[in-house]
């Protein structure tokens, strides 16, 4: 079931957040002859907004407009540093926060969505999913580790998430009022709504800490 804000955006009701600190990890077993994580991942669903995506199609070939999709795609700034660093965060709270872990992967999960969409339009566009930023100046760069943040502590991790999410969404804006092609446009405007989402629950988050 969907709530939906002011703006009329519906969000998931995602039970992660309710589970709060009830959910411990148990990292020995009773025999103390081994160390196991208990978080269960298994059933974890995309953390996003519960609309629909738009077709994903273009109006034509483009090369301009697939080489600003592929900085999306593998920039610094983008979706595959997105899901790399969630899923680095994830790894290192399942053991001490579940429910938080989740959340993570949750939100990587949505991030490998979009990913999918971005590298569907750079091939419609006529350009190569290579995990290679072109730039207009000609430059380019290979996606590298790193562009990651990493830090030690968990609320460090989660204010990493939130400014990349945050610089995420700007950074589509400016792509947006770059490209003339309303059916690029409104893929990305969707992949916007999911970013706010996860700008409203890495907050959320926070604030858990």
């Amino acid at each position: 079931m969907a709530s939906f804000n002011k703006t009329g955006i519906g969000f998931l009701n995602f039970n992660i957040l309710i589970e709060r600190e009830s959910e411990k990890i148990v990292i020995m077993d009773e025999g103390r002859d081994s160390l196991a994580c208990s978080c269960e991942f298994s059933g974890i669903k995309p953390v996003m907004v519960e609309l629909p995506y738009p077709p994903v199609k273009v109006r034509n070939e483009n090369l301009t407009y697939a080489n600003l999709l592929s900085i999306d795609y593998c920039g610094a700034v983008s979706e595959m540093t997105a899901i790399t660093q969630y899923i680095n965060h994830e790894n290192r709270l399942a053991a001490s926060r579940c429910p938080m872990a989740k959340a993570l992967l949750g939100m990587a999960i949505s991030e490998m969505m979009h990913l999918q969409k971005l590298s569907q339009m750079i091939v419609l566009l006529g350009g190569k999913v290579d995990y290679t930023a072109k730039f207009r100046n000609g430059d380019w760069k290979i996606w590298t580790p790193e562009y990651i943040k990493s830090p030690e502590q968990a609320r460090q991790m989660l204010q990493a998430d939130l400014d990349a999410e945050r610089a995420t969404i700007d950074q589509y804006r400016m792509h947006i009022n770059m490209i003339a092609d309303n059916y690029i446009n409104d893929v990305l405007e969707r992949i916007i709504k999911d970013e706010e989402y996860h700008v409203m629950m890495l907050q959320f988050l926070l604030k858990e800490v």
